[in-house]
């Protein structure tokens, strides 16, 4: 990893004998899908979605039935990476320059990579778009992706004209791809590339696939059509807790919930045919396969007794499946009900490989003893999970989170789309065993627990915001080196008020080496009128201006000072003044 400096206690990890030597490593595939629900799928009681393949390797799996996630994408995502709270790791939100995760960071794919595996990322990184924080910089030797948080968003390029078939994805080396089909579809092909083709100084090395869609995640107007039509012939409204009244909404809700329903079937179709080729290839048996979400899902729909949805801290909103198929080591069927959560994904994966930790100590634990055959199935009853999760630019003590302890379970539901809350919290307990669609709010009535775990909560929050120094300072994109060029500054990253076309903003980023640079400025089309417009783009504490009317304006031979840099590019002025859609630096 570049630029790492060590700013926790090391921990080592100790290698166990359920991988004793190289030659019987597992493979390891980790699937997620973005914005499903925990109710989406057959075998959790969904008799409206159909996902087959994934019920019959739920089915011949071990299974966690308490396995918590944060309630949206990228605090997920870093957890996942890490082993760690996202609150540790700068990554804190999933937009205007609060999805990048810090480098001092190690990740799954750098504990495996430095093991001697191959590893592979197909589809949602979300956590950096320019070095040093693209999968690439962090363990990812081949690397098939979308920028940002998704197709359809900002940080895609224009030319996708927010495809999800056929869509312009990215590889290791930064370079543009146009690919042939439905995005998941592209996904999983990818993958299973990659699991043909090693490269020749890795032909016999086990391999470590991380394969998060961005479907179903939104918008919705591209999907298999074919599976749209099928589920809109089906009973949707069974799904729907809160049921239009009137048709014309009705219809537009159900028409949506097709579309996502398509989406999630496609994925299972996906599943299907990795299956189907790692049996053919005889690496089924010892091929670590393990599918999770990363929140709750995308709308208020079915998800089983509980209440919620993504970025609810309910339990609608932050509990997802994880399946763990493993045939030679795990047995169909088995469970286990102790608190498990995202942050536990990294350990149990290097238990399962032999593969060490890196130098910052984990917040999560394997859960490999659990599910394996013969493994010690003791978890700590006491155990304590927190989730915590936002919009702003730091986390803030007692904002939407929830702490579980047993049966318990403490929670401040103050709203993921503010950036603080006003008032004295309004706190909820709820004895989840009694109550799993947290109806009851026990907090008059057990003041003791609620003490205790409010205490606990208070001091978790300590903890993590004191990770580093200055802990919620986004990191920066690093301009000027040989690893990226040119670097592409779009508004997933950009510190804005929005992603509203007519919003203004800017980026701050760290240049390697004092040079000139030509910088691109590319402007959304929708503010295209033809006429001339000023294009004022500002490098710190120089400004340079031209005519243009082109919706693009390349100025050469710009100065970039060392060290960190702000750059703001616009055009229009007064009123009418609004922010670039990506500046593009071509360093010399």
């Amino acid at each position: 990893m570049h630029f790492r400096k060590s700013l926790a206690t090391a921990f080592l990890f100790l290698a166990t004998a359920f991988s004793s030597n190289a030659d019987d490593r597992p493979n390891v595939i980790l699937m997620m899908t973005d914005d499903q629900g925990i109710g989406d799928f057959g075998v959790n009681g969904n008799d409206v979605i159909e996902t087959p393949n994934i019920d019959k390797i739920a089915a011949n799996s071990g299974s966690l039935t308490t396995f918590y996630v944060s309630p949206v994408c990228s605090p997920t995502r870093a957890s996942l990476m890490t082993g760690r709270y996202n609150q540790r790791t700068r990554c804190i939100d999933t937009w205007l320059g609060r999805s990048m995760m810090d480098t001092d960071e190690y990740t799954i794919a750098e504990a495996l990579s430095a093991a001697g595996y191959r590893t592979g990322l197909f589809g949602k990184w979300h956590l950096g778009d320019c070095y040093p924080m693209r999968p690439q910089d962090q363990g990812f030797d081949d690397v098939l992706m979308h920028r940002g948080g998704g197709l359809a968003q900002p940080s895609e390029p224009l030319e996708n004209n927010r495809r999800y078939t056929d869509p312009i994805l990215f590889d290791e080396a930064g370079e543009a791809v146009q690919t042939k089909g439905f995005c998941t579809d592209v996904y999983f092909d990818a993958a299973m590339k990659f699991i043909d083709e090693p490269a020749a100084d890795k032909k016999d090395a086990p391999f470590f696939i991380y394969l998060p869609t961005n479907a179903p995640h939104g918008p919705y107007h591209d999907v298999p059509e074919d599976l749209r039509k099928h589920y809109m012939k089906k009973d949707l409204e069974s799904l729907m807790v809160n049921v239009p009244k009137n048709p014309g909404q009705l219809e537009k809700s159900k028409d949506q919930l097709a579309r996502i329903c398509a989406m999630i079937t496609n994925e299972d179709q996906n599943v299907g045919r990795l299956i189907e080729h790692l049996t053919a290839k005889g690496l089924l048996e010892n091929t670590i396969v393990i599918r999770m979400n990363d929140n709750g899902p995308n709308g208020m729909r079915f998800v089983g007794e509980r209440r919620g949805m993504k970025s609810h801290i309910h339990e609608g909103g932050i509990r997802s499946p994880m399946w763990m198929h493993w045939p030679a080591r795990v047995k169909a069927g088995t469970t286990h009900d102790g608190l498990a959560a995202h942050i536990d994904i990294m350990p149990t994966i290097l238990e399962a490989t032999g593969a060490k930790a890196g130098p910052n100590a984990l917040d999560g634990t394997s859960f490999l003893p659990l599910l394996v055959e013969g493994g010690k199935r003791d978890w700590p009853k006491d155990r304590q999970l927190v989730i915590q999760s936002h919009r702003g630019t730091e986390a803030r003590e007692y904002h939407h989170f929830m702490i579980r302890q047993g049966d318990w379970k403490l929670l401040h539901a103050s709203g993921f789309g503010v950036e603080k809350f006003t008032g004295e919290p309004k706190f909820e307990l709820y004895n989840l065993k009694a109550d799993p669609k947290e109806n009851r709010n026990l907090v008059a009535e057990k003041p003791e627990v609620f003490a205790k775990l409010k205490k606990q909560y208070e001091d978790w929050f300590a903890d993590v915001s004191s990770t580093r120094p200055n802990n919620y300072a986004p990191p920066l994109p690093i301009v000027g080196t040989e690893h990226e060029n040119p670097t592409v500054l779009t508004r997933q990253d950009w510190l804005g008020e929005s992603w509203r076309v007519e919003s203004q903003g800017h980026w701050i980023v760290e240049v390697a080496n004092a040079g000139k640079a030509n910088v691109k400025v590319i402007f959304h089309p929708d503010l295209m009128s033809g006429d001339d417009v000023t294009v004022t783009l500002k490098i710190g504490d120089e400004t340079h201006q031209a005519i243009s009317n082109a919706g693009t304006m390349e100025f050469e031979g710009i100065e970039l000072p060392e060290g960190e840099v702000r750059i703001e590019a616009s055009q229009g002025d007064g009123d009418s003044k609004v922010g670039a859609w990506h500046v593009e630096l071509s360093t010399r």
